[in-house]
């Protein structure tokens, strides 16, 4: 490469008659080895990396998943998860096992035993579902209590009053018998009630009677109450 040499009046020129000093020759000869060198590496890598080839895919039905909810329950026990999240957490681990054999993630060895393969794989399972339930932000930090909406420091949802109100409404309404208790719940479906009474042979306009007679013991029940 060409010096630059300093021309105040012209400002820098490159002067040609300058040239680089020549490397030397033993330099050259290593920049060469070394670049033969590991030319044959990158040529010899994929050569020589040997990774083991995943087993094929098997997919068990749900019901052999299903079968070994004893050892799920058993795995949720000994982790210390508490009665009242165990249904939850099992829910949670028969649902991702099922994913995972729909997208191929079960590859047992061929030469273990089925059932053993399984257990072992719905084992390690359970264990990843446990670990993010007692890491989660539910299990710590949630505090059980009889009322909750009495801790908050601002009123939230339905009032304690309304609380009472409503369970007297539904102790009335067990009172009732069993076709007036139907009555009034007919209003709630999303079918009409003339769909409802045809559904069950019923006339529409005694439906309709009904429904009031229905209506007019609940109301006479809850006067009663208050």
């Amino acid at each position: 490469m060409a010096k630059l040499r300093s021309r105040p009046e012209e400002g820098q020129q490159i002067d040609p008659s300058i040239d680089s000093p020549t490397p030397h020759p033993d330099r050259l000869l290593y920049r060469r080895a070394r670049r033969s060198s590991t030319g044959s590496r990158r040529r010899t890598r994929p050569e020589q990396a040997h990774l083991p080839q995943p087993h094929p895919a098997a997919h068990p039905s749900i019901q052999a998943i299903l079968a070994e909810r004893s050892l799920i329950l058993a795995v949720l026990i000994a982790s210390g998860v508490p009665a009242r999240d165990r249904p939850d957490v099992e829910q949670q681990v028969l649902l991702g096992a099922w994913r995972s054999v729909e997208r191929g993630m079960y590859r047992p060895d061929p030469s273990d035993e089925p059932r053993r393969a399984l257990r072992a794989w719905i084992h390690g399972v359970v264990w990843r579902k446990v670990s993010h339930y007692v890491n989660s932000a539910y299990v710590r930090r949630v505090v059980l209590h009889a009322q909750p909406l009495g801790v908050l420091r601002e009123p939230a949802g339905p009032s304690f009053e309304a609380q009472i109100d409503a369970r007297a409404d539904l102790q009335a309404l067990a009172q009732l018998t069993p076709w007036q208790r139907e009555m009034l719940l007919a209003v709630d479906r999303p079918e009409s009630l003339v769909a409802f009474a045809k559904a069950r042979g019923m006339n529409p306009y005694t439906a309709a009677s009904r429904l009031r007679i229905a209506r007019e013991a609940l109301a006479l029940k809850l006067r009663r109450r208050r």
